[in-house]
């Protein structure tokens, strides 16, 4: 049986209520970011090959859970993908562990390529709905947007909206991974997520003439990236503390590299 567990049930767990308890000095707990949530758990499966004295629980609920999450001692690492902490995060450790591109997709039926970043906002504001209006076909626009406490709708609201508001048109899912399923079935669809689980199901659009890739990411070139940040109690567990030190490690850092993120190190 797997060590990495990827808790579905234990829901309650994250908000504090008791039945899912961690009671082992060698088990680790993560909880956040769902855009993290994948190479999490792929770092997870190669650091338990050789520490099989460990057990690894990674979970999702995005960073606003994570955040919370760590500050409660529910989970020993808090997985965040955010442009800022908020102040409530102050009194955790953090470390940025890695960076990520944010794709901006659509369907691979679409015709449109690109977007500048007025068009963007207004597309995903509510202001432009059919489009035509950005070369495409005349068809009725359908935002699909994450849902609120979700990092990567936090960056990508700041990033491109601004102070402005998401259409209160937009379809709401709850991973990138559901958004990314979600444009792959529906020609009218434009959604966002990060660029490490873009595949041939989706198309990337370029941004301001910028090519959506994590080269351009480094470069400084394409604007639409966070940290993802691991935040820790002040004091953690040796457990902790070693597999934070692998996340870092050339190794790890060269995998997260390989799966489509942008290495810190």
């Amino acid at each position: 049986m797997k060590r990495v567990l990827i808790s579905v049930l234990c829901v309650m767990f994250l908000v504090g209520v008791s039945g899912c308890s961690r009671n082992s000095h060698n088990t680790i707990t993560l909880a956040g970011s769902t855009a993290f949530q994948p190479f999490a758990e792929k770092l997870a499966e190669h650091y338990l090959s050789t520490h099989k004295d460990v057990h690894i629980n990674v979970q999702g609920g995005g960073s606003a859970v994570g955040i919370q999450s760590a500050l409660a001692g529910n989970a020993d690492i808090g997985m965040a993908d955010l442009l800022k902490l908020p102040d409530e995060a102050n009194v955790l450790n953090s470390t940025i562990v890695a960076r990520d591109g944010i794709a901006i997709v659509v369907n691979p039926q679409n015709q449109v390529n690109a977007l500048t970043s007025a068009q963007a906002h207004d597309i995903f504001s509510g202001k432009i709905t059919n489009w035509k209006d950005v070369g495409g076909q005349d068809a009725n626009i359908r935002v699909v947007s994450r849902e609120e406490g979700s990092g990567t709708r936090r960056s990508f609201d700041k990033l491109v909206l601004g102070e402005d508001k998401l259409t209160p048109n937009a379809l709401f899912q709850n991973s990138n991974g559901t958004i990314r399923e979600t444009v792959a079935s529906d020609s009218s669809a434009i959604g966002y997520l990060s660029i490490g689980l873009v595949d041939n199901r989706v198309k990337a659009i370029s941004y301001n003439g910028i090519i959506t890739s994590n080269e351009n990411v480094k470069k400084g070139l394409y604007p639409l990236a966070r940290p993802i940040y691991f935040l820790t109690k002040k004091e953690t567990s040796e457990a902790t503390s070693r597999f934070i030190d692998y996340i870092l490690s050339d190794e790890a850092q060269g995998i997260l590299e390989k799966e489509g993120l942008i290495a810190v190190k």
